[in-house]
């Protein structure tokens, strides 16, 4: 009698575990998943370059999170170069909105020039964010509409107490102030960040 009650205990007890397991996994949220570029209200003459634009920021930002300064250099030699061909003129919108698009991607490739020429990754990194606050902008100028892109603070990019912001366009959080060989922290901090903000133009 004992033995068979003691068999009851343990298959309620195993049953009890998998049920505690399996609603877990049931209730965590799915992780992004990489979105497709959706049709956009702007031309292919101005997505294109512009997309090919974002992906040497993206390649900027990866440099970073590995501590690669000769790769973050050339990235942002290349981001620079991209920045000022941007084809504004092929923008649907009027010469006000053109001229400030403009000035923000001046900012971004003057920021670019900087991180190219600077030897020091602390202060590549200072320029990438002030880069990073004139893309915010840029998209958000340029109603770019063909993925959600994502406005993510990083709380200790400068010390314990200085913020600075980067666009993703996925919401994992992977932090090029911090990165993978920070001298204190090692890659303990790489996930560490918050998004704040996303920038959705797409048509609803």
């Amino acid at each position: 009698m004992k033995k068979g009650l003691a068999l009851i205990g343990i298959v309620v007890a195993a049953l009890a575990v998998y049920l505690l397991f399996f609603n877990k996994k049931e209730n965590q949220p799915e992780a992004p998943k990489d979105q497709p570029l959706a049709q956009s209200k702007n031309s292919d003459a101005f997505n294109q370059p512009f997309n090919q634009f974002l992906t040497a920021y993206y390649s900027l930002k990866d440099a970073l999170v590995e501590w690669d300064t000769a790769k973050a250099s050339t990235q942002a030699t290349a981001l620079a170069n991209l920045a000022d061909k941007l084809p504004f003129a092929e923008l649907k919108a009027d010469s006000t909105l053109v001229l400030t698009a403009k000035n923000f991607a001046e900012s971004i490739s003057a920021e670019s020039r900087s991180i190219s020429l600077d030897t020091a990754i602390e202060e590549k990194r200072k320029s990438f964010y002030t880069l990073s606050e004139s893309l915010y902008s840029l998209l958000n100028t340029v109603r770019y509409d063909q993925q959600v892109m994502y406005h993510i603070k990083c709380p200790m990019a400068f010390g314990d107490d200085k913020a600075a912001y980067w666009i993703s366009n996925s919401a994992d959080i992977v932090n090029p102030y911090l990165g993978k060989k920070h001298p204190r922290y090692h890659s303990a901090m790489v996930n560490c960040g918050n998004v704040e903000d996303s920038i959705d133009w797409r048509k609803k």
